[in-house]
């Protein structure tokens, strides 16, 4: 709607991903509807499985907001834009912020459903626990190996970029508005100067790795629930 174009449809990994997930959801709901969910844990897992995949749609939207207004931004300050193009701008940092606080809310969300249907109990050790000490404790148990290598690989593989966008997260969440971090180390440097825009091509790089990286991990995960369930 913003960009006068016509609803998404999904293809590639972000299909298989939705459709992965939507297998296991339809699967939970065969047995409720055949009276198998007497302590209502199916339903509970059900309906965390239908918010992922909505939490996945809003991430997948801001992302290509993000993507559209980054392309409309070509000035290397912001006191250098005319009107219109500091709107664009504002619109790209909305997205961005967006997107990177609902990439690690997705995962937190993932983990939570994790530690549940595989019963880890990773709250015994920490009671306000990430899907990253979920993924920890999997292999430090060496529980579900066949589930928590590849996930752990993932993770490793794109560590140096989610460390970048964690420390964004970490920053707007706690400190100050993320995209202002360069403002304030080039007024340590030089008050006097026009401050350089932050580098939206790296963090729109860093984005894209990350949603790729969010998709294997749902596609992997669900797969396997999916075939725990059968078992």
């Amino acid at each position: 709607m913003l960009f006068g174009e016509p609803p998404r449809v999904s293809e590639g990994k972000l299909l298989e991903t939705v459709q992965a997930m939507e297998q296991y959801a339809a699967a939970l709901h065969k047995l409720i509807e055949q009276s198998h969910d007497e302590n209502h844990k199916l339903r509970k897992y059900e309906i965390y499985t239908l918010g992922l995949i909505s939490s996945l749609d809003e991430l997948e939207q801001s992302q290509y907001a993000a993507r559209k207004f980054s392309a409309m931004i070509t000035s290397a300050s912001y006191t250098a834009m005319k009107p219109e193009e500091q709107m664009n701008y504002h619109r790209y940092v909305y997205f961005d912020k967006n997107a990177f606080i609902r990439l690690f809310s997705l995962l937190d969300k993932l983990g939570t459903l994790m530690n549940d249907y595989l019963s880890l109990q990773t709250e015994r050790v920490k009671p306000h626990f990430s899907y990253f000490t979920v993924l920890r404790t999997m292999v430090q148990r060496n529980a579900y190996s066949e589930l928590a290598l590849p996930l752990y690989e993932l993770k490793e593989l794109i560590k140096p970029t989610m460390n970048r966008i964690r420390k964004r997260r970490n920053t707007e969440i706690h400190f100050m508005n993320s995209e202002m971090q360069d403002d304030l180390r080039q007024s340590h440097e030089s008050y006097s100067e026009q401050h350089q825009l932050e580098n939206i091509t790296q963090q729109m790089r860093d984005l894209d790795e990350m949603m790729e990286m969010v998709l294997d991990t749902l596609k992997l995960t669900f797969h396997h629930a999916y075939r725990q369930m059968r078992k």
